[in-house]
């Protein structure tokens, strides 16, 4: 069932067309599936388990959402595109039409954890939107933000995907100033992706006359087997230091933050 919060234009953030039309791709993807793997892990290390109240926002394909279904959390999605919702939506589930830009509804909070998964970057004035994710958990609550990191890797990808900025920890501890939320700590995810990241990053590009869409397929496009495997292996054998903050950078930031009592 979905709920209408508030409306926005959804191609302010990523073009609407992107979103619905490569789902398949995504879904199948290593990079979304470890993130949600982190992101179990990370709730369960918090003592945050089923059938706690968790809200994905910015849920998107619905990759977290199902993985949180699945683990018997009560468990709610908020996406700025309708149409993207429309595709999820079932009569058991719980989503709400909602763009962060605008007020909330007073009854919209209450969540034991609230998880803002690659969202923030998107909007221009983060730090409110970071103040809205604070509304929605309960006093006491988790807010968890991640966002993609390193604004040396800024490209044609991120412009694609809507995204306005990369961050540092400072940037992003700097986003939850007056949010009403203590963060807790901030860490690195995804240090074994960054030595490949600088090599394609160096290396020159032709001038193409692709799609938005073409261009971001391309850059998601897997290699063949074995190469895929290599993937899934390599966010698996970082996922622990990940959580232990051990990694000394990474292609993604994590911040874990609480809601004041």
């Amino acid at each position: 069932m979905i709920t209408t919060w508030s409306e926005g234009i959804a191609d302010q953030n990523m073009a609407e067309d992107i979103l619905v039309n490569l789902a398949d791709l995504i879904r199948r993807h290593p990079w979304w599936k470890a993130r949600t793997e982190l992101t179990l892990a990370m709730l369960n290390r918090l003592g945050i388990r089923a059938p706690a109240r968790v809200l994905d926002v910015g849920c998107g394909w619905g990759i977290t959402l199902e993985a949180l279904e699945q683990h018997g959390y009560q468990a709610a999605g908020v996406d700025i595109s309708r149409r993207m919702l429309e595709q999820l939506d079932r009569p058991d589930r719980v989503l709400y039409v909602a763009d962060l830009s605008h007020d909330l509804p007073l009854d919209a909070g209450g969540f034991d954890a609230v998880l803002a998964l690659d969202v923030i970057e998107h909007i221009d004035d983060d730090l409110d939107a970071v103040s809205k994710l604070g509304q929605l958990a309960r006093p006491g609550g988790v807010v968890i933000v991640s966002v993609p990191a390193l604004p040396e890797f800024f490209t044609e990808f991120d412009e694609i995907q809507g995204h306005r900025r990369r961050y540092l920890p400072e940037t992003l501890h700097a986003a939850f100033q007056d949010s009403g939320l203590k963060i807790d700590r901030i860490f690195w995810w995804g240090q074994w992706l960054v030595p490949m990241l600088r090599r394609q990053r160096s290396r020159k590009k032709k001038a193409s006359s692709d799609t938005a869409a073409e261009t971001y397929g391309r850059y998601l496009t897997l290699p063949p087997w074995p190469a895929s495997l290599v993937l899934r292996l390599g966010f698996a054998m970082e996922k622990r230091k990940a959580l232990d903050d051990k990694l000394r950078n990474g292609t993604s930031l994590f911040a874990i933050a609480r809601r004041h009592p």
